[in-house]
Formats: structure tokens, C-alpha cells, sequence
């Protein structure tokens, strides 16, 4: 909490002399408050026809918790196979993945996106009207009209708004970009009221997605019951190295990739069975942050552009 204290002391500053030079240069422009509020009408014309959502978050936000589960890395191809094969029970029985557009092409980028609010989108989506947004940040220049079914929340992450709606933030880290011993690691735990990472959850540990269940179990029984949590997991086995989840296998490849996830789908079943039975119904919010390359057109892991790096998979659905 301390390390959450410190990272945030000078937001109230920094955001009150951010408004104070808008409306400094609003005035001076002659445009006024009304402007900033203002969008063109057809940035918001949707692409399809759309429909009702199918979560309301007005009946999640302040009633259950919510987990967001990363796969980090996981391609969409790769998901898909597995659960036509039945290889990951687990995830299956809670629907198929939709095919979605990554919001970014490695780590960092696509979770300051999805952190925002901005989760990934629908394949075909040709506008962010596209976009079904759970939640949406409402001071960043797309209105402040949320939308029907959407957290609407000020601040700079969903988790610095849930924060102010009573939730306590939970961060479980796996990849590099959560190992706090680093200060480009400290970034994103920092986003949290408590944030958790030791070597035992990082990305060579073959174990690693047991240990952080393991870890997780102990704290889901000591926490508060009457509390409600908001808990990122970063789930890294899938992410390089993986060769060591497929036998025989001396490099990772599709193969040992898609190991990787039958792994991962074991030990999430004893999460959610524990979340569920100890803290009752939750929104869970899954999705890989990109693919990764393996080869394909003489491309080879991620951080480029290139359709199984861009492409990933996203669930979201109750416990």
C-alpha cells in the first residue's frame, strides 16, 4: 500500500496542472469546456449493426469481483485448436475464444491499453465504435457519455477506478515487465493498491503458473470475504521459453506452445474452483496480450507486425 502511496502522490498535482493549461488554451482559443467534450459523429458509427451488450457493469462493478486473466502470448490459433481438440477443458466449458485484433504487438504496449480500458477488439472491427467496451475512460477525449452496459471511470487505469469504487487491486506478475526488480517492472505493479512477484512465477520456471495458483490460494483464504478484489494474473508459461512442456523437444515451437496452454488450463481450474467456492461470483475477463512467431514468413518471436502477432484470443464470463 506504501509502494501504491508513493507511486500516486503526485497525481492531484500533476492532473490539476494538466486541466489548469487546457483551460488556459481552451480560453485562449475561444472554444471553451463544450469543445473538449465534443466528438465527430462518425467516429462513433459502428461498422454492424449492435447489439444489446451482453454484460452490464453496473450489476458486476461493487457486487462481484473480477479476475483478468492474461495468457501472455497465447496465439489465437494455437487457442483455438487446443479446444476444438478438447485439450483445455477448463476454458471450454466457459465458450469458444473470439478472434480478436491485439491492442499491441508485445507486453508493454498492449497492457497499458487493456489496463486503460481498451481490451482487444473484434477481428473485423472497422471503427472503435466497433469496440465493446467494459469499461470506458471517460477523460480522454471520446465523450463523456458512457457507454450502455460500460464502467465508466476517471483516472488513469480501470484499476485506479475501481480503486475509488472500493476495490482492492491485486497484481500477480510472470514476464519480465512485473519483475520489480527493475524499474521498467515496477511500472505496472505500481498500478495497484498490492502487487506480487518473486522468481518463482517468472517465465524459465517450468512450475511457474502452479506457483502463482499456489501463492494465490493462500491469499484468496485470507482475505477479506465483505471486500471486493479486482486480481490481475499474468500467466507467462506460454511465453519463451516453453520447449520444456512438449516431450522431446529441445526449442520452442507450436508444439510445445500449445503444451504450455493445456498446463496453464490445469492450474487455472484450481483457481476458479477456489475463487468461486471461498468468494462466490466473479467476472473473469480472459484474452492473450499478441501471438508470437514461430517461423512463419522468416519471422520469429514478437515486438512486429504480423498476423499471428496481431491476432489473439479473448473470452470474458462468469464463475
Amino acid at each position: 500500500m506504501e509502494d501504491y502511496k508513493k507511486n500516486h502522490a503526485n497525481d492531484a498535482v500533476h492532473t490539476k496542472s494538466s486541466r489548469g493549461n487546457h483551460e488556459e488554451n481552451a480560453a485562449e482559443n475561444g472554444t471553451g469546456a463544450r469543445a473538449a467534450e465534443d466528438v465527430p459523429i462518425g467516429l462513433f458509427q459502428p461498422s454492424y449493426k449492435k447489439e444489446t451488450p451482453c454484460i452490464d457493469m453496473d450489476e458486476v462493478v461493487g457486487k462481484k469481483d473480477i479476475l483478468f486473466i492474461c495468457l501472455d502470448t497465447l496465439r489465437y490459433d494455437v487457442a483455438v485448436q487446443e479446444e476444438k481438440a478438447g485439450m483445455t477443458p477448463v476454458l471450454s466449458q466457459y465458450g469458444s475464444w473470439e478472434k480478436c485484433q491485439a491492442p499491441g504487438n508485445f507486453t508493454y504496449p498492449s497492457h497499458h491499453a487493456m489496463f486503460a480500458g481498451f481490451m482487444p477488439c473484434r477481428y473485423d472491427a472497422k471503427s472503435i465504435a466497433d469496440r465493446e467496451l467494459l469499461f470506458f475512460p471517460k477523460q480522454i477525449g471520446l465523450g463523456n457519455k458512457t457507454p450502455k452496459g460500460a464502467y465508466g471511470f476517471s483516472g488513469s487505469t480501470i484499476m485506479e477506478g475501481l480503486a475509488a469504487d472500493g476495490y482492492d487491486t491485486w497484481c500477480v506478475g510472470g514476464v519480465a515487465f512485473f519483475d520489480k526488480r527493475s524499474p521498467i517492472g515496477k511500472v505496472f505493479p505500481g498500478y495497484f493498491k498490492k502487487s506480487y512477484w518473486n522468481p518463482s512465477f517468472a517465465c524459465p520456471v517450468k512450475e511457474s503458473t502452479k506457483n502463482q495458483v499456489d501463492f494465490l490460494l493462500k491469499k484468496i483464504s485470507a482475505a477479506n470475504k465483505e471486500q471486493r478484489i479486482f486480481l490481475y494474473l499474468n500467466v507467462d508459461a506460454i511465453h519463451y521459453p516453453n520447449y520444456f512442456y512438449a516431450d522431446g523437444v529441445s526449442h520452442d515451437n507450436l508444439e510445445s506452445h500449445a503444451a504450455a496452454l493445456r498446463y496453464a488450463d490445469r492450474e487455472l481450474g484450481r483457481l476458479f474452483e477456489s475463487w468461486k467456492s471461498q468468494r462466490g461470483e466473479a467476472l473473469v475477463i480472459c484474452c492473450s496480450d499478441h501471438g508470437t512467431c514461430y517461423g512463419e514468413d522468416g519471422c520469429q518471436f514478437h515486438g512486429i507486425n504480423h498476423p499471428v502477432v496481431n491476432t489473439v484470443p479473448y473470452k470474458h464470463f462468469f464463475l
